[in-house]
């Protein structure tokens, strides 16, 4: 029998954390999501081409992630900016931050839906 991970896996985005950067206000985090989509969705299209600020751009996508609490993502660009810094192998990092980016806005979209 597998163990449990050692963090909780709160899927694409953390509504709790949300809640808590948004102060529990719902049109605020209705907002937030959907300024966070957009801005995720711009940068991975960036991110996939390499261009040559690539790493600045997965910072940029990471920072925004964390203050969403899409925990995926920021963990994902984390480990692109790393393979980028150590010029190493990236193209596993660049497909998981795209995976991740693709399952958030999943995610939003099915919140935003849904409000």
């Amino acid at each position: 029998m597998p163990s449990p991970p050692l963090v909780p896996d709160d899927g694409p985005i953390n509504l709790d954390h949300l809640n808590r950067m948004t102060m529990g206000d719902a049109s605020l985090e209705r907002e937030v999501l959907a300024m966070f989509a957009a801005q995720a969705s711009e940068l991975i299209e960036k991110i996939v081409r390499m261009p040559p600020n690539v790493a600045d751009l997965a910072h940029k996508l990471r920072g925004s992630a964390e203050a969403v609490g899409a925990f995926r993502i920021t963990d994902a660009a984390e480990w692109l900016e790393s393979a980028l810094r150590d010029n190493s192998d990236s193209a596993e990092a660049l497909m998981t931050l795209t995976d991740a980016v693709l399952e958030a806005r999943a995610e939003i979209d099915g919140i935003l839906k849904r409000s």
